[in-house]
């Protein structure tokens, strides 16, 4: 599939691989489960998830209403040029953590690190176009994907779009659900209704 068909169809492609991880999830166990890093992997893993989660809704607040039409550089846009994707990537190796592995979240993390990049290339290359010299004063000014809390500038007032906001709930919260699934089928492999095929590190 060429790349630009990748990118432009990341949602696609997202749900893919988390498919790909929850097959894997079903079927495997953790030999970390039976000592402490087990349930500190876990624990890691769900403070991970709640930073995710109000991360994306903090981006959506912002972005939700003004995306098409408007360069956002503040709030978390202030921080960094793509925090909605640093959130996202918290919130996916989180979910790997929860799973009480190593493999799980670093199998994650190389994906994220191999496939976002072309992503945010290519959203780069659309806003240079629209916003020209303020686009390029924002780069900058402001880094690519690790955010700077130095950088943080918010306004008194924001105007929020209720009706579009309220629509990217749900997208907050898919971290969330997941993290439910993680425990929902590591409650089967308990209860002998999944097979353990193999364990992981």
């Amino acid at each position: 599939m060429p790349r630009s068909i990748v990118i432009k169809r990341r949602i696609f492609v997202s749900r893919i691989f988390v498919a790909a991880i929850a097959i894997l999830v079903f079927v495997s166990g953790s030999r970390w489960e039976t000592n402490l890093w087990g349930p500190l992997f876990f624990l890691a893993g769900t403070v991970l998830i709640g930073f995710a989660t109000v991360g994306r809704l903090w981006c959506s607040l912002y972005i939700s209403g003004y995306k098409k039409d408007n360069l956002v550089t503040t709030g978390p846009y202030s921080l960094c040029r793509n925090p909605l994707y640093f959130f996202s990537f918290l919130g996916a190796v989180g979910i790997g953590l929860t799973t009480e592995t190593l493999l799980i979240p670093a199998c994650i993390a190389i994906a994220f690190a191999f496939y976002y990049p072309m992503v945010i290339k290519a959203e780069q290359k659309k806003l240079a176009e629209v916003y020209k010299e303020a686009f390029s004063d924002y780069c900058k000014s402001t880094p690519v994907f690790f955010p700077s809390l130095r950088l943080l500038t918010e306004p008194e007032e924001y105007i929020v779009k209720p009706k579009i906001f309220r629509k990217t709930l749900f997208e907050a919260l898919w971290f969330v659900w997941l993290l439910g699934i993680v425990e929902l089928g590591e409650a089967l492999h308990e209860i002998k209704l999944l097979p353990t095929i193999f364990k992981l590190y």
